[in-house]
């Protein structure tokens, strides 16, 4: 999945510290869980603010419950690679039970983000040595799994972890995110998906906010 802009939509200006100005998301999870809605999610709510995205799967199985990844790129330029991202300036876990099985924060940079879905802390998982040489305030988990089961009825946590994205690192915003999800989907879903999404979004803005006072 490529995006480019039209000439409409609202561009940004988002200092991430990406290299080349470009913004690379890799997304961990397992099949059925939404690993590659969420990328597509992601491109599009990029797109929405005139900027180039793309979107593709890892190649693999894609059965149920298989480890799986999807890769997002964002740029204010036209997107030649199409490789996976090997060095992505943010790791998205959408399964915990991967941590100890997947090196999923291989090639990491020391300023990326981390997001995990998870009622745990990082001491809890045994993500400690992670904000070593890390920005703490980078490095989050979220329980986007309990605010997509209380919204939407299910356990699928892509939509409501793309809201913590967006609060985390601001490459997107909310409201794309939110149009983004509206696109994807239909009436009663794509509402309560929007609403978890909020709901972590929120819960991820209390958290920095915390951390900075602390």
């Amino acid at each position: 999945m490529l995006l480019a802009p039209t000439g409409g939509g609202v561009r940004t200006k988002v200092d991430w510290g990406g290299s080349h100005g470009m913004f690379q998301v890799r997304i961990h999870g397992r099949g059925g869980q939404g690993v590659v809605t969420a990328a597509e999610l992601l491109s599009l709510a990029a797109f929405r603010e005139g900027r180039y995205a793309q979107a593709f799967p890892s190649f693999g199985s894609e059965r149920t419950g298989a480890p799986l990844a999807a890769f997002c790129r964002i740029d204010t330029r036209q997107i030649r690679t199409r490789e996976p991202v090997a060095e992505p300036d943010a790791v998205v876990v959408q399964d915990a039970t991967l941590l100890h099985h997947v090196d999923v924060f291989a090639g990491l940079s020391d300023e990326g983000y981390a997001l995990i879905n998870s009622r745990r802390s990082l001491e809890q998982l045994g993500l400690a040595g992670l904000a070593e040489h890390r920005r703490r305030e980078r490095l989050l988990t979220v329980p986007a799994s309990d605010s997509a089961r209380e919204y939407t009825g299910h356990a699928r946590p892509n939509a409501a972890l793309l809201g913590a994205l967006a609060a985390l690192t601001g490459v997107v915003s909310l409201e794309s995110v939110t149009d983004a999800i509206n696109i994807r989907f239909d009436g009663e879903l794509a509402r309560a998906n929007a609403a978890a999404a909020a709901a972590c979004s929120a819960l991820v803005r209390a958290r920095l906010g915390a951390l900075a006072h602390a």
